[in-house]
């Protein structure tokens, strides 16, 4: 995927701003370019769906796209401007990693005729007779999230690791930091004391800060007031070697609106959650291809942040 200066979130239908950032792409796209009846594109469904939102590095909505209960893919939607720059890459590859993450056998959408070249490029199969939805021709497509017997499991040139729940989540923060030699990226919006904090975790992060010359821990975090009155223990670890660990703060309201959270270390491993309180998302060991948009999100991010000021009464 071309690298582009933009990033995902996950939209909550209930936020009235999410709400009608999706509403406005969808209506630029669908009713204004396609044609598509407006009360034909306001189905009914949103309220029960799964939604993300790709925004350019100026906070503007530029792509969405939702599952439904019904364990589709639908409302997939760029605009002009954006097309051909992986912004629907990254939208698919998000809903297929959230239904992979809920155990769903399969994902299934309706392909306008001249997109069933993308989605078999990932993986999709066409069946049955073209039909025709608003106007436009479509194809129906489904994908199977299963592996058949005897297959080598999914994605295993990566390392991928589960994370589709809290023990697994925690299992693979905990080995992407042991795989860590001197560089780590962090950025999560509230520090639990589910993270961060369990003795082997912190005997890593200590590891890594004290590793050589270079070794550099980068923390990106919302709200350092909050883990310091919980006494997270992450913060009293970042006093001790505060040359190694730094931890800043973003002022931009459009990066205090991030929901998601990540892990990214120099082997080219992550730990990616949509939604940062959910311990849901997806990761891998090896996996430079989509460890490379977080990163460069966490850098652009991490230079217009500032340093943690209610953090330096502590030496940070």
């Amino acid at each position: 995927m071309k690298l582009q200066h933009f990033r995902l979130e996950v939209a909550d239908w209930s936020r009235e701003d999410q709400r009608a950032a999706l509403l406005d792409l969808r209506g630029t796209v669908f009713v204004q370019e396609q044609a598509v009846p407006e009360q034909r594109e306001r189905d009914g469904l949103d309220v029960d769906c799964w939604h993300v939102l790709a925004r350019d590095d100026a906070g503007r909505p530029i792509g969405c796209g939702r599952l439904t209960p019904a364990h589709k893919i639908g409302r997939m939607a760029v605009l002009r401007e954006w097309r051909g720059q992986g912004v629907g890459l990254a939208l698919l590859h998000e809903l297929i990693a959230h239904a992979r993450a809920q155990g769903w056998p399969e994902v299934a959408l309706d392909a306008q005729v001249d997109a069933i070249g993308f989605y078999e490029r990932e993986g999709f199969i066409a069946y049955g007779a073209e039909f025709e939805d608003a106007g436009l021709v479509h194809r129906a497509m489904r994908l199977s999230l299963t592996k058949a017997a005897g297959e080598e499991p999914l994605l295993r040139d990566i390392g991928a690791l589960p994370a589709g729940s809290r023990s697994e989540t925690a299992a693979a923060r905990l080995q992407l930091l042991g795989e860590t030699r001197h560089q780590l990226s962090i950025y999560v919006p509230l520090l639990g004391n589910d993270s961060y904090a369990g003795a082997e975790e912190l005997a890593e992060l200590r590891r890594i800060a004290i590793s050589g010359r270079g070794a550099k821990i980068h923390i990106l975090l919302h709200d350092p007031a909050a883990a310091l009155r919980n006494d997270h223990r992450l913060v009293a670890l970042a006093q001790r070697l505060s040359s190694a660990i730094q931890i800043r703060t973003p002022l931009e309201e459009a990066d205090l609106a991030y929901v998601s959270a990540y892990l990214l270390n120099d082997a080219g491993g992550y730990l990616f959650l949509p939604e940062a309180d959910r311990p849901q998302g997806r990761a891998a060991l090896r996996d430079r291809a989509n460890q490379a948009p977080l990163q460069q999100h966490f850098d652009e991010v991490w230079e217009r942040a500032e340093r943690a000021s209610i953090l330096q009464a502590l030496g940070i």
